[in-house]
């Protein structure tokens, strides 16, 4: 999925979506509030049932376990658990979301996909993988290389700024910690520099007539 020079995601572009800089922020606001609230709430009806939804993490190498892949990334093990991802969440998705929500849709789905299947082929046997840390590594790869992959300057202070609060998490990647899955992170990771290539802003090509279409 990418855009074209018509993405009403896109400032200066046709559509329904908000118009300007105040518009976009209105929006990736709106979508990460939303989000995260999403989640709370979803932890508070496990809690409230014995914790029944923590089935759908993922379970390695198990055929069925797949249908879980996209689930598992907003499901957590507990409030504590959430709490630590909810403020790097909150934060890299809402920077990440100003490109406009159409794009973001596409990156948080490559890595959600990508986190989710190299915790599905790579996780130890009789694993149980849940949380949104896999999409939040996915999206600070992508912060971090999308203004490169671009040619952007602002997008590449962007990502210094992301590198300088946020670059300690790297050491997530590696297996330094008992019961947690650097397979998701990892993977989560690479997804977000997958996604910044997938939906570069330079695979679209202008015409020296877009500006005559509707």
């Amino acid at each position: 999925m990418t855009y074209g020079p018509y993405d009403p995601a896109r400032p200066g572009t046709t559509g329904s979506a908000p118009a300007g800089r105040g518009g976009r922020v209105k929006a990736a606001l709106t979508v990460m509030t939303g989000w995260v609230a999403l989640l709370w709430i979803l932890e508070a009806v496990d809690a409230a049932n014995g914790h029944t939804l923590d089935t759908y993490g993922i379970e390695p190498r198990d055929l069925s376990e797949l249908r879980d892949v996209v689930p598992a990334s907003f499901l957590h093990f507990g409030f504590e658990h959430l709490m630590a991802n909810t403020v790097p969440l909150l934060v890299l998705g809402f920077v990440a979301a100003l490109r406009g929500i159409r794009t973001f849709a596409g990156v948080v789905t490559v890595i959600v996909l990508a986190s989710g299947l190299g915790v599905w082929l790579f996780s130890p046997e009789y694993s149980n993988t849940a949380g949104a840390s896999g999409v939040v590594f996915g999206l600070f790869g992508y912060l971090l290389v999308r203004g490169f992959v671009d040619r952007r300057v602002g997008d590449i202070v962007v990502g210094v700024i992301v590198a300088a609060f946020y670059g300690s998490i790297l050491w997530g990647v590696l297996p330094t910690t008992a019961g947690v899955s650097w397979q998701g992170h990892l993977f989560g990771l690479l997804g977000g520099v997958l996604a910044a290539f997938l939906f570069s802003t330079r695979r679209v090509a202008p015409t020296r007539f877009s500006g005559l279409i509707p």
